[in-house]
């Protein structure tokens, strides 16, 4: 039987905090929408840790438009797959 790998993410700490704060409102700002309405919805897919901490080495690197679009992409993605799979 095969042994189900868990994730792992590296410690948040405050450049990383930053960075998924920075990344949220970048984001947001670009959909045209209120922070803390994207951050629920990334929120309910795990996307905070899934993509902006779990890619934080590479994304760091990039520039805000990146990031804002890259992040909107996965989240329209994700979201789509979870009402496909009837998941909430």
């Amino acid at each position: 039987m095969q042994q189900e790998t868990i994730p792992t993410f590296p410690t948040v700490d405050g450049k990383i905090m930053e960075f998924v704060i920075f990344a949220i409102e970048s984001a947001a700002q670009k959909m045209n929408i209120p922070a803390p309405d994207l951050y629920k919805r990334l929120e309910n897919v795990d996307l905070i840790n899934r993509y902006l901490i779990g890619g934080y080495d590479m994304l760091h690197t990039q520039d805000r438009d990146y990031i804002a679009s890259t992040l909107i992409e996965a989240l329209e993605n994700w979201e789509t797959f979870y009402e496909k799979k009837g998941i909430k």
